[in-house]
């Protein structure tokens, strides 16, 4: 029997020698919620966690949606300019979450201020806005990530591991497409108008930076981006004009000498968020779906087991060996959509709280805009009619 009787005090959380780390939010909405979600998981995941995390501020325009945002994520207080945020010396972290017309600005006036920056994806509106991010961001010494969650996937994170060790020997061919249908409906009113969006920049993002980070730099792309459903109510009686594209398509040749597809549409009726992966080499294969996010299917032709007889084995990536799994459940418990954050974000916040650097696994700045060059190039390729280089 324990010797203690009563209530015992816990210890303090962190040591003396763990830092603390304010957080400054700027959005709110869809993005705002998982990563502030993925904040408060971190040190109830990965401990001993590698910073104290505070919540300082979160922004945005509407003072009353701003205000609940705040008191609904745990920040202390919130600001409707992004300058205060940013001038706010109790903020070391800059996390910009907004709408991607609002990256640019925010980011480059963080980077100046010294602050470190974590940006959700597309990084900027193109090519042009994302190099001049990127080189404030360099330019500063702070550290810098895109949010490409989808590296933060334990299968995906795996099948970089199994290309790496060159199991598939040589890549031949790629395809990588995400598909969703909330603009498949031409009657339905344009969620976006005013504020620049299409699919090559909110979806065609992902589809462009795994490729990069499962195959490699591309050489040339053709493509083909298009507004299918071109004109569309307003919500308020009247129609308006759509120029953002809702369907992009490429082909690509990539240095290593593979061939590859993108593609991207959110006029698929049925397929609500379908990021699939297909890789096949000379000895081997992967394929993987998001919508199935925890399987990873691998091929390797000296794997046969029984004479001939052969195929795709079923990895179910969640053993204690796989990537990231040491710190999540039981072997069979599979993680979800908002795990990837949680894993993403807390890979920054380690290499802010230790010096380091997000590469290879996590995206920086460089990646985004190398992104944004490509994304760039496929939508001059459409326009052109041609193959196009990729010149960074």
């Amino acid at each position: 029997m324990s010797a203690h009787r009563g209530f015992i005090p816990a210890p303090t959380r962190y040591p003396d020698e763990v830092p603390e780390l304010g957080i400054g939010m700027v959005g709110y909405d869809f993005m705002g919620r998982a990563h502030a979600n993925a904040y408060h998981k971190i040190p109830y995941t990965f401990w001993p966690a590698p910073a104290r995390l505070r919540l300082v501020a979160a922004c945005g325009r509407t003072v009353a949606r701003v205000a609940e945002a705040s008191v609904r994520y745990g920040f202390e207080g919130y600001y409707t300019d992004w300058a205060d945020l940013i001038a706010d010396d109790r903020i070391q972290i800059v996390d910009n979450c907004a709408w991607h017309d609002a990256h640019a600005a925010p980011c480059i006036a963080a980077a100046r201020a010294g602050k470190h920056i974590l940006c959700e994806k597309p990084l900027a509106l193109d090519a042009q806005e994302a190099r001049r991010m990127r080189d404030a961001a360099v330019g500063a010494g702070v550290v810098h990530m895109v949010a490409f969650n989808y590296r933060f996937a334990p299968a995906i994170r795996l099948a970089r591991e199994i290309i790496d060790r060159g199991l598939l020997g040589r890549i031949h061919h790629a395809r990588f497409s995400y598909l969703q249908d909330h603009q498949a409906d031409p009657e339905r009113p344009y969620p976006w108008p005013g504020r620049r969006s299409g699919v090559l920049l909110g979806l065609g993002s992902h589809v462009i930076d795994l490729a990069r980070f499962l195959i490699g730099e591309p050489r040339s792309v053709s493509g083909y981006v298009s507004t299918l459903n071109a004109r569309r109510p307003d919500g308020v009686g009247g129609w308006l004009e759509v120029t953002d594209d809702d369907v992009a398509m490429a082909q690509v040749e990539f240095q290593n000498g593979a061939l590859g597809t993108l593609e991207a549409a959110w006029i698929c009726a049925g397929r609500k968020n379908q990021l699939s992966v297909e890789i096949n080499g000379a000895h081997g294969s992967l394929a993987w779906d998001l919508e199935d996010l925890n399987r990873l299917h691998v091929f390797l032709d000296h794997s046969q087991k029984v004479e001939g007889v052969s195929g795709f084995e079923n990895v179910l990536v969640t053993e204690a060996h796989h990537p990231y799994h040491r710190v999540w459940w039981p072997f069979g418990h599979i993680l979800g959509w908002e795990h990837l954050h949680i894993n993403l974000i807390h890979h920054f916040i380690d290499a802010v709280a230790t010096g380091g650097s997000v590469e290879p696994w996590g995206a920086t700045f460089e990646d985004g805009y190398r992104a944004a060059v490509i994304g760039d190039t496929i939508a001059e390729a459409s326009r052109e009619g041609r193959r196009v280089a990729i010149a960074y």
